[in-house]
């Protein structure tokens, strides 16, 4: 049986935003990024729950330089 994908909702500076989107992309398989509310700069992530850890991870190593922001 197929896991369910576990999200996250996080805000993101305007102008990191392309930058925060390459690195996410560079991790092949690591998670799937959708922008949740454009006006609010907030973006959407899909990952498997098996990758939860990493995806925190890279998450706490990228906010300082990136502003992310954790909203759920």
């Amino acid at each position: 049986m197929a896991s369910e994908m576990k999200t996250l909702v996080i805000a993101v500076a305007p102008a990191r935003i392309a930058l925060f989107k390459a690195v996410i992309e560079s991790y092949d398989n690591l998670a799937t990024l959708r922008t949740e509310d454009p006006r609010r700069h907030h973006l959407k992530l899909w990952f498997d729950p098996a990758l939860e850890d990493e995806v925190n991870r890279l998450l706490d190593s990228l906010a300082p330089e990136i502003s992310i922001r954790r909203l759920g």
